[in-house]
């Protein structure tokens, strides 16, 4: 039997949606039960990355791509030390892995995690279903087939609107990531469900980075002493991250140059004075296309988001650290893809965008993103210094 088949007999699995759909299929991966909240991702490649990405954490993910699993899976792909989706599903399972870096089949990975997997249903039809009606709770069961049955279970689930979830995420202790090179910059980062390549990225750059768990204090992190501080994707409702943002307006108040991206976005949207609110299906994939309203340049982006930013695209606001406005959009439907927050004098001071531009599965259109914020760092760096001479 050629590597990457199926080394086990195929069990019937059934998935439930918490309106009542429901389809059946067989089983991959761990066989048991998985629930969550239903959300799809349009991305063709990088399920590696998808899976392994903290952001996905309590959800069962369903890959629009028709065909998964050709690249199999290897030890190098990984966004964190673990698969952190509560299940996945798609349409056709692929039997073989071809890719000369694999290690180890999709199915045996997701066994060997204990992750629930269902293949062989129509996941068109279950797309199109989560566009109408909206991402929801679900449940995969290889133990329970009665769909009646089942759905009690998802019943009994929480939604993913009011879920607090970075304390599952985050790293216990802080970690170094030292820059490649000479040392030209210090940014703490802080964990909210960070992917590896995030700190790579800045560490290209010359930033020895300092990445920190989501609990740290104000006091903890100016004692690094920063050059500026960064805010990472992560899990779960906005709208439950009160200490977070209370963190970042801290930030705000001293004056540290920030970055944040996803998550850290939709924190500095709050910590800024607008609100978040959840999208209907969200943003997952790596074909988004956003406009950058600085530059009018259009970016296909990497994303995956169920809440946004409600802030006006039309003006700026004043803030008491200056003035924020919309620094970017989605151009599928005009929701807010990023911040800005700058002086009288038009400087930036704090940006943000709800994208992954560390292209971690994705397109690299928005690497310069890390650049700008070095060019952030390095004014406000030449601008202290400046002051002390004089």
């Amino acid at each position: 039997m050629p590597s990457g088949f199926f080394d086990h007999e195929q069990t019937p699995a059934l998935l439930v949606l918490e309106d009542g759909r429901s389809f059946r299929g067989v089983s991959f991966g761990a066989t048991g039960e998985a629930f969550g909240e239903a959300v799809f991702s349009t991305g063709m490649s990088g399920y590696q990355e998808t899976l392994t990405d903290p952001s996905y954490h309590r959800q069962v993910v369903v890959a629009t791509a028709p065909h998964i699993g050709n690249t199999g899976w290897n030890d190098e792909d990984d966004e964190s030390s673990r698969i952190w989706v509560a299940g996945y599903v798609v349409r056709d399972l692929s039997r073989v892995r071809s890719n000369w870096r694999s290690n180890r089949s999709l199915d045996e990975e997701l066994r060997n995690q204990g992750v629930v997997g269902i293949a062989e249903i129509d996941t068109r039809a279950l797309t199109r279903h989560l566009r109408e009606r909206g991402a929801m709770r679900v449940g995969i069961s290889t133990v329970e087939l009665d769909p009646a049955k089942l759905l009690d279970k998802v019943l009994q689930t929480p939604s993913m609107a009011g879920s607090d979830l970075v304390a599952d995420v985050t790293l216990a202790e802080p970690e170094v990531v030292p820059a490649v090179g000479n040392k030209q910059l210090t940014v703490a980062a802080i964990d909210l469900g960070i992917k590896d390549m995030t700190p790579t990225r800045m560490a290209e750059r010359g930033i020895e980075v300092h990445v920190l768990p989501a609990s740290v204090s104000l006091d903890e992190l100016r004692e690094l002493a920063p050059d500026g501080v960064f805010f990472s994707n992560g899990p779960g409702d906005p709208a439950t991250a009160d200490a977070p943002m209370e963190l970042l307006q801290g930030v705000l108040d001293q004056g540290i140059p920030y970055f944040g991206i996803c998550f850290g976005n939709q924190i500095f949207g709050r910590a800024l004075g607008f609100g978040t609110y959840k999208l209907k299906y969200g943003h997952r994939g790596i074909n988004q296309p956003v406009k950058d309203l600085r530059t009018g340049k259009v970016e296909i982006t990497a994303q995956n988001h169920g809440f946004a930013v409600d802030a006006p695209l039309d003006r700026a606001q004043l803030t008491p650290w200056g003035h924020a406005r919309v620094s970017h959009v989605c151009l599928n439907d005009d929701v807010v893809e990023g911040l800005e927050l700058t002086d009288d004098d038009g400087n930036l001071l704090a940006f943000s965008v709800q994208y992954h531009p560390e292209a971690a599965a994705g397109p690299h259109d928005s690497a310069y993103l890390f650049d700008r914020f070095v060019d952030v760092m390095q004014r406000r760096k030449r601008s202290t210094t400046d002051a002390q001479e004089n």
